[in-house]
Parts: C-alpha cells; structure tokens; sequence
C-alpha cells in the first residue's frame, strides 16, 4: 500500500522522503519490523520507541513516524506526526481498509462486569441467528479461532488487525471490552461504537501505572459515550451522572431505580439441578421473567445491560430468555457438572475482594459446605497470600491451600505465605500442593449439597512454573480425575 494513503484524513509533517513509498506493513514494535514496514515510535511508560529507530532502520524499515525531532541520515521517508499514540489507531484503521465501519461495534466499560455482559450479549446475538467476534478479558474470537491477549483492550494496530479478520470471515457484530487505558491512550480513537455500555465502577485502578486519582479514571471511562451512538448506563452506580455528563449519544438506563428504562423489580435466587442462578423480572421497556444461569445479586446487573442493549438492536425476548438460561462463560462462577449431588464452578477470583464477592455470593445459595481450592502467584505481593488465606479461612467452611502459578517460587513457601493469614481464624483446612490432587481430593470427599470453589484459574489453561507454561485447563483435569475414580 501507498503511505499516502496509510495517511488519509491524518495530519503529518513530512520532514524528509516521499509519502508515494510502497509499505508492507506498519509495525510499532521493532523486534517485528520487516522489509519496507513502517516503524511509528510510541511513547509508553517504560519506554519510547524513537530509541529505537535505529534498530527499525537496521532491519529494514523504510518509513519512520515520529513525534519528536530526530535526526535520521539514511535516505527513508519520515513523517511527523503529532502524537504517534493516537495516531495510530487511524494510520492502522487505514492500512487495513477500515474495517471498523463494515462493523457494528458494541464497546462496555466499567470496573466489574464487562466480561460476563460482553458474553452475554453476544450469545443472545448468536441466538438471535447474528455472527459475533469478541475481544476481551479472555482473548479475541473470531468463530473457531481464538488469540490471546495480553490487555484487556489490545493495541490500535492489533484491534483493526482483528476487524479486517473479522470482516473477512463475514463476522457482524464485534462485542469489545473497552479499557480506561485504552480510552485514555487513544487505543479505540476514530472507532464510532454503535452502543457504548457502562457497567459500574469502583476504585480499583487507581495507583502507579494506573490512574492518579478517581477523577482521571472517571474521564477516562467517559470518553466512550463521546464516540458512541447510543448508550447504555447503569442508572444505580454513583458515577452514573459523571459518565452522562459530556456524552454525545442518546441515553438508555437499567437498574432498580424507578427512572430507569429497564427496571429490575424482583430478583429471586435459585439452585436447582446443576443451575445456581437467579430469576429476575423486570418492567419498563420488557416486562417478563428471566432465568439466569449465573449466581448472586449482582448477576441481575450483567443480564439487566445485556438484555437492554439487545433489545435495542431488535434481538428477539426468546433469543433473551434461551441465552440467559443457558449461559456461562470460562472461568467465571463457570459450573462444571461432577456430581448431582454437589456443584464444582471454576472462577478467576485470585485476590481478596474478588474471593470475598464470590465467597460471599455463594453463601446466599446456603450450601451445606463451601469448599474452596486456591492458591496465589509467585513473584507478586506477598499482602495477597495472607489477605486470601484470611478470608478463605473465615468465609469458607473448607480449604484446599494449593498451587497457582508458581512461577520462580517454591510452592510451599507460597503456601506458607497463605497459612499466615488462614491461621488468623479458625477455618479448616489441608496443603496439597499439586493442584491436580487438591482438586481431586475435594471432588472424592465432597458432601452432598457441597459447592465446590475451583479459584485463582479461571480461564487460564495453563500454569507457570519456573518460567515455563504447562497446559493446565482445570476442565480437562476434572475430567481426567473422573475418568481415573471411575475406573
């Protein structure tokens, strides 16, 4: 492709060369650069890429954007843009031929909630005979294919990367977690969400590397609802009137308020067969009863933003009720059926407010015993070990101290770590270190009524040891575990 027309609808400064260069490609990491790319040089925190032009250049590079003055000898084109960062979601949007806009994008934002209600939606959008990808929390969906992610929001390049395979593989709909990263950085910029959705928000990013202050990340996550065409709010969150305020789109509210569009009016929990669940009933724009197959209060939140958006694309209230009931979504309050005496969800709860909210969930469904498996990852903040072990201990019935991701550390001395704050209460409790035999060992001692915690996993299918991934998918382990105790 031409650069001048990677450049479209951008403003640039050509210092040197020719904007009629062909580029291959357009990279902004320069460890991937190959013959003819163009380099952009991004300033993150820890590192800025115009140190790296050299390097681009060595490897063949033809075309270097830049944000600063630089002086580059070799005869290649360089422009000057005025902030790469943010440019470059438009130059990617361009070198890809602007997928975005042969996509109705659904962008959700919040602190809890985006990925269990991105995957609600898009189940009631599948139901309802539409083709979904998704990009997220557990990785990018693209029918059969899945991609990892290391953010929840990917890079600018990537997301458009996405979209053109989306396109190509006649996908529709793109179901996106938006992060206030992401939103701040200029990751989503020139992106035009058909739905823009806000779930709530709390403090928990706040800090370094983060957000400096509460009012920083409430701008952030407002910035969705300025490119966005119709809006989403949950009406009960305190900062709901924040995220209204500059927003450009036509507001649509669900909660328990009165005022809202979709208005929960009761809320009823249910366990019955494998389900732990609610049903919910709701008035306003739908008055009907739902089932939902995902536990606690709070879940009436994710159904309530995911049956709204819904309905206003015009998906069917059956399609609504057939998704719901059947719902689940990997390694969040995910029930793996074991036994129809006992339940078993696997869940990525792994610090302490995340194992309190579930611990505290589950205890509403008043189970005979809550038996909780978990352990905590090596290298990071030894505060998280005695936190979880602490509250196990004094919200669980039973625990099975175990091994995450260990990493570089030794397991037991994690373990150890763990007991400090179990043996601040006077929870019951065994270390088995081998997660395999720990969760073996809950599913041949379980008591009938049980509810099995599996926590800290959740959607990783694999674990870190010394440096090194060992597949390790808690769902294939149960089913060999059941294979083995039923031979």
């Amino acid at each position: 492709m031409k650069l001048i027309e990677v450049l479209k609808d951008i403003d640039y400064e050509i210092i040197k060369g020719d904007i009629n260069t062909q580029i291959n490609n357009l990279c902004y990491n320069s460890k991937n650069i190959m013959k003819n790319d163009a380099f952009i040089a991004l300033i993150g925190h820890n590192s800025d890429g115009h140190n790296y032009i050299n390097n681009a250049i060595e490897k063949g590079a033809n075309v270097i954007f830049v944000s600063k003055d630089v002086d580059i000898k070799e005869n290649i084109t360089v422009i000057k843009l005025k902030n790469t960062r943010e440019s470059l979601s438009y130059l990617s949007s361009n070198l890809f031929g602007n997928p975005k806009d042969k996509l109705k994008i659904i962008g959700i934002t919040g602190t809890k909630g985006k990925t269990t209600t991105a995957w609600m939606i898009k189940k009631i959008l599948e139901c309802d005979n539409k083709k979904v990808g998704v990009i997220g929390t557990t990785g990018v969906f693209i029918k059969d294919k899945h991609y990892d992610l290391v953010n929840t929001t990917p890079e600018s390049y990537d997301i458009h990367k996405y979209f053109k395979e989306m396109v190509d593989n006649g996908i529709e709909y793109v179901v996106m977690e938006v992060s206030s990263q992401a939103l701040k950085y200029g990751r989503v910029g020139g992106i035009t969400f058909e739905y823009g959705v806000f779930t709530n928000l709390t403090h928990d990013h706040i800090g370094d590397g983060e957000h400096p202050n509460m009012e920083d990340y409430i701008h952030s996550k407002s910035l969705l609802f300025k490119n966005s065409r119709h809006g989403v709010f949950n009406i009960d969150d305190d900062n709901y009137k924040n995220m209204i305020k500059t927003a450009t789109c036509d507001i649509h509210t669900f909660g328990y308020n009165k005022d809202a569009d979709l208005v929960c009016k009761n809320v009823e929990l249910i366990r019955e067969n494998n389900l732990i669940g609610i049903n919910l009933t709701t008035e306003g724009v739908i008055n009907d009863t739902f089932k939902v197959s995902t536990p606690g209060k709070f879940s009436s939140y994710n159904a309530m933003c995911a049956i709204l958006t819904t309905y206003l694309i015009g998906c069917s209230i059956t399609s609504m009720k057939k998704s719901l009931e059947n719902f689940s979504v990997k390694g969040r309050v995910e029930p793996v059926h074991v036994s129809d005496k006992f339940n078993l969800l696997i869940d990525y709860a792994h610090n302490g407010v995340s194992m309190e909210s579930i611990l505290t969930t589950i205890r509403e469904y008043n189970p005979k015993r809550i038996v909780s498996i978990f352990g905590c990852g090596g290298n990071r903040s030894k505060d998280r070990r005695y936190e979880m072990g602490e509250i196990s201990g004094r919200l669980s019935d039973f625990s099975i101290i175990t091994a995450d991701n260990s990493r570089y550390e030794n397991v037991n001395d994690i373990i150890n770590d763990i007991l400090i704050g179990m043996h601040k209460t006077n929870g019951k409790y065994i270390t088995i270190p081998d997660r395999k035999e720990a969760i073996k060992y809950s599913i041949e001692n379980a008591k009938e009524g049980d509810i099995i915690l599996l926590l800290g996993k959740g959607h990783e299918d694999y674990q870190e040891i010394n440096g090194e991934r060992h597949p390790f998918d808690e769902r294939v382990i149960i089913k060999e575990i059941l294979d083995e105790i039923n031979k």
